[in-house]
């Protein structure tokens, strides 16, 4: 179960990571992010977001073209 859930459903490229990136800066480090989104390129921009921040990218799943993230924030930002 996430801290927080940001519906991004309908956004495109880069307003997914965008929004999460903001979401995220609220919250305790060790926190967990559910991200909703639709846009398939989220699969790979979510990766490298989380590769370059150090958050932790928990879970990516896609069930029918609903795209689910989950992702604990760094310790370190």
């Amino acid at each position: 179960m996430a801290d927080q859930t940001l519906d991004a459903r309908g956004l495109n490229c880069p307003l997914p990571v965008l929004r999460a990136k903001q979401a995220l800066l609220g919250m305790t480090p060790g926190d967990t992010l559910e991200v909703l989104a639709t846009d398939p390129g989220s699969v790979a921009d979510f990766a490298a977001f989380c590769r370059v921040t150090g958050h932790a990218l928990l879970e990516s799943a896609c069930t029918d073209g609903d795209y689910r993230y989950r992702i604990q924030k760094s310790v370190t930002r």
